[in-house]
C-alpha cells in the first residue's frame, strides 16, 4: 500500500518552530499522510512527549493509525543532518560522519537536508562526498529552486533514496511537501527500510504566507506554545 510521509517538521521543542506536536499530527492526518518524522533541533524531547500521551509508539507501531516517526536534525560542524528512524543522544557540534555512522550504528537513516543552501547550514558537497550516505533531501519546501536542483543532480549522481520535506515549523505548513513509500505494513522499521530503498519525492513550496510565518516563527512561539 502507498504512504505518504513529511519527513522533516518541527514542533515548539525547537526554538524556531510554533506548531505543538499534537497539532502536527492533526493537520498531517488531515491532508492525508500516513506519518511524520518530527525532526527538532538537536533535540528528542518531542518524542518522549508523545509517548507519554499516547501518541507514539517506543515499538514503531502507528498509533490510533498514524505513524510518528522518531527523529532529529542534528547541527554537526559540518551542517544540518537529519536522523530518521531512531532517537539520539546530543551530537551537536559533532562531525558529520561521526552523526552518520551513529545513526547507521543505531538502524536509522542519515539524510543531509536542504543540502547546497548556505544560508541554512547545508552540508557542502565537498563533505557530502566523503559521507556514506543511503538518502538525501532532495526537496526542501522552504529552499530555493537552485538549491533543491543541485541537491537532485547530486543524488542521481550517486544513486541516493531521494525525499522531499516541507521543513514545516508551524502545523498549516505540514504536508506541502511529502515522500510516497510503498509499505507492506505501517511501521518504522518498514519506513527504514523502504527508505533506504528509494520513494517519491512529490515537492511544492511554500507560500509566500508560509514562507513568511516560517522566517519570523520565533516571534510567534511563545504565545502558541502558551495556548497549547
Amino acid at each position: 500500500m502507498l504512504h505518504r510521509f513529511d519527513l522533516h517538521v518541527h514542533s515548539y521543542f525547537s526554538s524556531d518552530a510554533a506548531g505543538a506536536p499534537e497539532e502536527l499530527i492533526v493537520a498531517a492526518r488531515a491532508k492525508g499522510l500516513s506519518g511524520i518524522a518530527i525532526t527538532d533541533h538537536d533535540t528528542c524531547e518531542a518524542h518522549d512527549y508523545l509517548i507519554e500521551k499516547g501518541l507514539e509508539r517506543p515499538d514503531g507501531q502507528p498509533a490510533h493509525g498514524f505513524l510518528v516517526v522518531p527523529g532529529v536534525e542534528v547541527s554537526t560542524a559540518d551542517g544540518h543532518l537529519l536522523c530518521i528512524g531512531v532517537t539520539l543522544p546530543p551530537m551537536r557540534g559533532e562531525p558529520a560522519a561521526d552523526v552518520v555512522k551513529a545513526i547507521e550504528d543505531r538502524g536509522g537513516v542519515a539524510i543531509p537536508s536542504h543540502p547546497y543552501d548556505h544560508w541554512r547550514a547545508g552540508i557542502p558537497e565537498v563533505v557530502l562526498d566523503t559521507l556514506g550516505l543511503k538518502a538525501l533531501e532532495v526537496f526542501n519546501a522552504a529552499a530555493k529552486k537552485e538549491y533543491n536542483e543541485r541537491a537532485l543532480a547530486y543524488a542521481t549522481r550517486r544513486g541516493l533514496s531521494m525525499t522531499a520535506s516541507s521543513d514545516a515549523h508551524h502545523a498549516s505548513a505540514v504536508a506541502t511537501s511529502s515522500t510516497a513509500f510503498e509499505l507492506d505494513e505501517l511501521s518504522v522499521p518498514r519506513l527504514v527500510i523502504a527508505l533506504r530503498k528509494g520513494g517519491v519525492p512529490e515537492g511544492r513550496y511554500l507560500s509566500l504566507q508560509e514562507a513568511f510565518k516560517k522566517q519570523f516563527g520565533s516571534w510567534l512561539r511563545p504565545a502558541h506554545r502558551k495556548l497549547s
